[in-house]
């Protein structure tokens, strides 16, 4: 008995089963559908269905990438209400990572066996554009890496910088040696939740405009989304099906990463169980099947036992090992990055192959 036949045989919600015979049978589900599926407490329904999207999409092989996450700056001027990590420029512990420091950490990551290197940072108004262009140019000269770097907000922050349009900025940081855009920034799409937790920070419509200019240029992104703060269960629907509208234009989003907020050093308060999580990734694997086949399972923020189960429903990804993670970390979750072994291992507990890629999901090695 296939999955599909055993929700239509064991399911006792006719409504939840309807919908996902509709979206088993590659039908686009809507808000209301979305709503539907998170008012749902048969969570091991959802689990079989998105399980069953996951092997279709992206097959049974658990992916992950050797990657650093490097934030070269914590001044910000967003000071969004989430973040714990951003400082004042006359901060002690304010800092601005020179060439040297980051090529020093690029050159650490790369003996590990890093092929990505996540490069984010907060709006820091005293840095200069020469800076944004020597670090990429720097590092690209020196390393075989994938400089995946710059979120939407830093995109938009040093096009003024340029006195340039996204697009021309997007192609002169192309041209200096970014490769592809990490999706953060996204928190929430919608902007009644923005308006409120980031007021200071660009809107969900220009998030849109620097993926879209991003996409038409030939260059990848991710696609991103924190939940579980002050945005509704509409807005999260909405959120997904905005990041699906999005995709049908450029095909440009390599994944989608969805995780849950950590409140502790914030001045937002915040709640999410693993049930949520769970149901949240299930939730992007049926709004998003036949537009992005990666779904990624956080560890960062869940640890490494509910993304091994997040693998069950609808997860093909386990992300990066993380040689460096500061962002998270200082909103209060205990952090250590992960080894292969510790990837392989849970990988294998559950029955699957796992293999290592680059940030493509071009497949480096396999386990």
């Amino acid at each position: 008995m296939t999955n599909f036949d055993m929700i239509m045989k064991f399911g006792d919600d006719p409504e939840i089963n309807e919908i996902l015979s509709r979206v088993l049978g590659n039908e686009s589900l809507d808000i209301d559908d979305g709503l539907k599926i998170l008012n749902s407490n048969n969570l091991n329904l959802l689990g079989a269905a998105s399980d069953t999207l996951r092997k279709r999409s992206a097959g049974e092989l658990v992916t992950f990438v050797i990657d650093r996450n490097i934030n070269y700056t914590n001044v910000c001027t967003s000071k969004c209400k989430f973040c714990a990590f951003y400082r004042e420029a006359d901060a002690k512990d304010a800092y601005v990572l020179s060439i040297d420091e980051i090529v020093a950490k690029v050159d650490e990551a790369v003996k590990l066996g890093a092929t990505q290197i996540l490069m984010q940072g907060g709006l820091n108004p005293d840095i200069p554009i020469e800076y944004y262009e020597k670090m990429l140019s720097v590092v690209k000269k020196r390393f075989k890496v994938q400089m995946h770097a710059f979120s939407p907000p830093e995109i938009v922050h040093i096009s003024k910088l340029y006195g340039a349009s996204l697009k021309e900025t997007i192609l002169r940081l192309h041209d200096a040696g970014l490769d592809s855009i990490p999706g953060g920034g996204a928190e929430i799409l919608d902007d009644r939740v923005r308006g409120s937790i980031s007021p200071e920070k660009i809107g969900w419509k220009k998030w849109q405009e620097v993926m879209l200019a991003a996409h038409s240029l030939g260059i990848p992104t991710t696609a991103t989304m924190v939940f579980g703060h002050e945005e509704t269960l509409e807005e999260r629907v909405k959120h997904i099906i905005r990041v699906r509208d999005m995709q049908k234009q450029y095909n440009g989003f390599t994944a989608f990463i969805p995780w849950s907020f950590q409140s502790e050093n914030t001045l937002l308060q915040g709640y999410s169980t693993g049930i949520d999580y769970l149901k949240m990734v299930a939730l992007s694997r049926l709004l998003l099947n036949g537009y992005i086949n990666n779904i990624q399972a956080s560890w960062v923020t869940q640890g490494i036992d509910v993304a091994q189960m997040a693998l069950y429903f609808g997860a093909n990804d386990l992300g990066g090992t993380m040689i460096e993670e500061n962002v998270v970390r200082a909103a209060g979750v205990p952090f250590h990055s992960k080894s292969v072994d510790e990837f392989i291992h849970i990988a294998k507990k559950i029955g699957r192959p796992i293999a290592k890629r680059d940030t493509l999901y071009n497949i480096l090695g396999r386990y």
